[in-house]
This record gives structure tokens, sequence and C-alpha cells, in this order.
């Protein structure tokens, strides 16, 4: 069970919140505040698992509000400007849901806070292969078994998947590499990982997956060497 708060100026938000929260059976709301100061007090006594948290406030926006709480806590702000979008995924924000919040998008968003949550405290199932990444401002939930392989690009990577779809994070090889299983995917290039269940076949500097040819670094192919010789 999800332990949550939410908070809003305004108590007919706060009801809107209620109501919804009363349809999904794995979001405990615990208690509602209108003041951010009284909000935040209770947060250091009482920490929970998710905020509900409208950014546009008197005294404290929220946007400070959550600076002031330990960062493992979810947040999804709500708000009715939309000009706040990328300032709260800059905060690592698991969603923004802009007011008023229809049910279908309160779903879609929770449903995103369970699976983080899973992911972040480690209770998912075996079936649950996937990591989060922050892309264009939104949290993407990418399996394992989607990814083709990984092309590092500067400071930021494209990671083509089976859907077709590439998706485009801001982060190393580096930062990747240390999220992805050691034991399913393989860096080859300074360049590029790959899954090893998707390798063909191997030359003396490329190999081949069944979507493209992929260049081998001298740095790494000793290890790729090691692990098919």
């Amino acid at each position: 069970m999800i332990k949550a708060i939410a908070i809003d100026d305004e108590p007919l938000a706060l009801n809107v919140i209620k109501a919804l929260c009363k349809n999904v059976d794995f979001i405990e709301l615990e208690k509602t505040f209108t003041k951010p100061g009284e909000a935040l007090k209770h947060l250091r006594k009482f920490p929970v698992d998710l905020l509900f948290l409208d950014i546009q406030m008197p005294g404290m926006t929220g946007i400070n509000l959550y600076q002031s709480v330990p960062q493992d806590t979810m947040v999804i702000f709500t708000t009715a400007f939309s000009e706040y979008a990328v300032q709260s995924y800059e905060l690592s924000a698991v969603d923004y849901l802009l007011k008023p919040i229809r049910q279908e998008r309160f779903l879609k968003a929770v449903q995103k806070a369970k699976e983080y949550y899973s992911y972040i405290h480690g209770t998912g199932t075996p079936s649950d292969r996937a990591l989060f990444l922050r892309v264009n401002y939104e949290l993407v939930k990418v399996n394992f078994d989607e990814i083709i392989y990984v092309e590092g690009l500067s400071d930021y990577l494209k990671i083509h998947l089976s859907s077709g779809q590439t998706i485009v994070p801001r982060m190393t090889m580096k930062e990747i590499a240390e999220k992805l299983p050691t034991s399913e995917f393989i860096r080859v290039h300074r360049s590029f990982i790959i899954p090893k269940a998707r390798i063909q076949n191997i030359k003396s500097r490329s190999l081949n997956i069944p979507e493209r040819e992929i260049p081998v670094g001298v740095t790494y192919a000793e290890e790729l060497a090691k692990l098919f010789g």
C-alpha cells in the first residue's frame, strides 16, 4: 500500500483528490492539508510515500515544499498552470496533472507511481524487468526485453526499441550501463551497449545483430572474446 497525503490551498481541489483516491486500492490517502507549512511539519514526523502537491500556493510553493522533504518521496504535482511542467520534471516528479483532473489521467499517474514504487523498493515480481528513465520531462518505463541496442551520443543516449520507437534520455553511457543487468547486456564500444542474446556473429572489429552491424572498440574486444570465446 502506498501511503499518501494531498496538499492544496483549495479545499475543493482536495475533495477531488479524495474522491479519485477512493477508486484506487493501492493508495491510502492519510491526510489532506490546505496550508503547506502544516503539511511540512506533519511530513517531518510522519513521512509518506507519495505527495499529491499543488504548485502555486500562498506562503510556500509546492516546488519549495518538495525540495524540503526526503527525495525518495514520490510526488505528483497538481496545478492549473502548464508552465510549471518542465520545472516539476527537473525535480524528478512521477507525473504532472493539470486541473481539472480527469479520472482517466489520474489513474495513469498513480499507476506510474505504483510501478515506480515497486522499482525503487525492489518489490516487483520477476516479470518486472525494466528501468525508469526521464525522457522529455516524462518518466518512461523501459522493459529490458524491448531494448535492441543503446547508442551513446555526447551527453544523451538513443535507446532503440523493438517497437520501432527510439527514446532519448539525457544521460551518459556509464549511467545507463549501471542500470542494465550485466548478465544480459554488454558494452562493446564507447558508443554502444547491446543485449548479449541479440548477437548473431562477431568479426574482428564489429558484430552483427539482426538490425545492423555494430562496431567493437579495442577496449571492449577482450571482454567480448571471453564471453564468446
